[in-house]
């Protein structure tokens, strides 16, 4: 214990908060580090499908990983940076391997049985989403709410298909998989009927959810969006239409940051979700203006998120990230973003709750400013050193040096 440590443990005594309850609790809190930022979203089926569905990935930074095992290679390191145990999850075009005549609509473990050998081997576990983008069948924007039975039919397989792998995937590490459903369907301009692909969106997803898959092997997650990249007028899966249907089919709810309106936050959704008793996924990322997936920065929005996390239990509350920036260094990305969401959540646990909630719940609200003011210049940064130290993270300094040293011998020679 460093005498830095020492002296934040006794000022965070002082205010009614055990340092290290709260480090053991941070040390159980598992990250699903998103893996699509290894390869800006472009998979590895090698396919020349361009990307569409309202991804975008602004950048072209040397390095990029144009492989599987690329990818894990890049995670790896990138996570000896990264305190405490965490998770990664895939998109559903990130195969190992392609098979002639094999679709997406026919994906099994056997296409991901490198990803599944890799979680055995480093206690990784894996989640995984489905990919309804970059593809010739998203037609017009549309997947699961095409009017086309054929394309929907397509899609339909291809969602069952990730289900099953992701229950593989959970078998393989003891730990559900989480199964995040998010579809780019919708509509640039305004569109005559927002009801019918609605309904065709229902029906479709209901056929994969048909069948049940054991929850202790897979979790399905439905994920919401304000709107997207070419479907700026009408989003099928909206936020109310995802609110409604998870809630009827008691599945996930995922909360994207980068989801909503620039000043709306998903900070304050949490507790209403919580309030009725209500898993749910978050993806954390940051928008600029537009669900632009900028790497997360410890600024107010991140705070919050942190903040209610703590206050509500992080039990049922599935903590992913999802970013993918290409104009720096995407393992930085992935550290730099990783270590800023455990800052937000160390800083949300050393919360000295209970005096503040006294104050609140006596109505006195001049108390209660006074001391949330007051706990923004309490050495959270102290503890936040001795966390990386008790998990032999080293300095930003011999990490960046580390980097430029992985640049070199590594990614730039792909």
């Amino acid at each position: 214990m460093s005498e830095n440590y020492r002296i934040a443990k006794e000022i965070y005594a002082q205010n009614g908060v055990d340092t290290e309850k709260v480090l053991e609790k941070l040390s159980q809190i598992a990250l699903s580090i998103h893996a699509w930022q290894a390869d800006d979203v472009t998979g590895f089926e090698n396919t020349g499908h361009a990307l569409t569905g309202g991804c975008q990935v602004t950048g072209n930074y040397p390095g990029r990983a144009r492989t599987a095992d690329e990818a894990r290679q890049d995670l790896e390191f990138a996570m000896k940076f990264i305190p405490g145990k965490h998770r990664i999850c895939l998109q559903g075009h990130q195969v190992d391997k392609m098979f002639n005549g094999v679709d997406r609509d026919e994906f099994t473990i056997d296409n991901f049985a490198d990803w599944r050998d890799w979680s055995k081997s480093t206690g990784v576990a894996i989640d995984i989403a489905p990919a309804f983008y970059s593809h010739p069948k998203l037609d017009h924007g549309l997947s699961l709410s095409h009017p086309d039975k054929g394309i929907r039919d397509f899609w339909i397989n291809h969602g069952k298909a990730i289900r099953h792998i992701a229950a593989e995937f959970g078998r393989a590490s003891g730990t559900p998989s989480v199964c995040n459903f998010w579809m780019p369907d919708g509509f640039k301009d305004i569109p005559a009927d927002r009801l019918s692909p609605r309904k065709r969106m229902v029906e479709s997803l209901d056929t994969i959810f048909a069948e049940k898959v054991d929850d202790s092997l897979e979790l399905d997650a439905l994920e919401s969006k304000l709107f997207g990249i070419g479907t700026e007028s009408c989003t099928i899966t909206s936020h109310d239409f995802c609110l409604a249907y998870t809630t009827k089919n008691d599945i996930l709810m995922c909360l994207d940051s980068g989801h909503f309106h620039p000043t709306e936050s998903i900070a304050d959704k949490i507790s209403s979700l919580k309030a009725l008793n209500r898993k749910l996924l978050l993806h954390v990322s940051r928008g600029v203006r537009w669900d632009s997936d900028h790497v997360i920065v410890l600024n107010d929005e991140l705070l919050n998120i942190g903040r209610e996390i703590a206050f509500c239990g992080s039990d049922d509350i599935y903590i992913g990230l999802d970013y993918f920036d290409a104009t720096i260094n995407r393992v930085g990305a992935w550290v730099i973003g990783s270590q800023n969401m455990l800052k937000s959540l160390l800083i949300g646990l050393l919360e000295p709750s209970k005096q503040i909630c006294d104050a609140e719940n006596n109505f006195d609200f001049t108390a209660r400013l006074a001391l949330e003011e007051d706990i923004k210049t309490l050495p959270w940064q102290l503890v936040w050193q001795e966390y990386l130290d008790r998990n032999n993270i080293v300095s930003t300094a011999d990490f960046l040096k580390q980097l430029k040293d992985y640049e070199v011998n590594v990614q730039f020679k792909r």
